[in-house]
């Protein structure tokens, strides 16, 4: 067996703003409560109903907030090479250390 995609979930309370960085074409999964996103150059806001998603571009950045009375569950979801995952796990150690000063979450 191999692992063909690697998946991150968080989970958004009701009002929390979750700010992110996406590194890699993936896509957004929702589940638990309607998520609403705002997308860096993109003049549309979208409304993501659980079980929707949205696929993301590498580079842009985005803005998560949950909707309603419960919690929102969000999985970000990307196809993994074998370099690709070797690269990934740095990048992650490097992204983390640099989020850590400035606020942002990469994906």
């Amino acid at each position: 067996m191999r692992q063909i995609s690697s998946s991150i979930t968080f989970e958004i309370a009701p009002g929390e703003l979750l700010p992110m960085m996406v590194a890699h074409s993936t896509r957004l999964s929702v589940h638990g409560a309607p998520v609403w996103v705002t997308r860096s150059n993109d003049v549309e806001d979208y409304w993501l109903a659980p079980g929707h998603s949205l696929r993301l571009r590498p580079g842009e950045r985005l803005w998560l907030s949950a909707e309603g009375a419960n919690a929102a569950r969000v999985a970000f979801v990307a196809p993994l090479s074998r370099t690709a995952m070797m690269t990934d796990v740095a990048r992650a150690l490097s992204d983390w250390w640099g989020a850590r000063r400035s606020g942002w979450r990469t994906v």
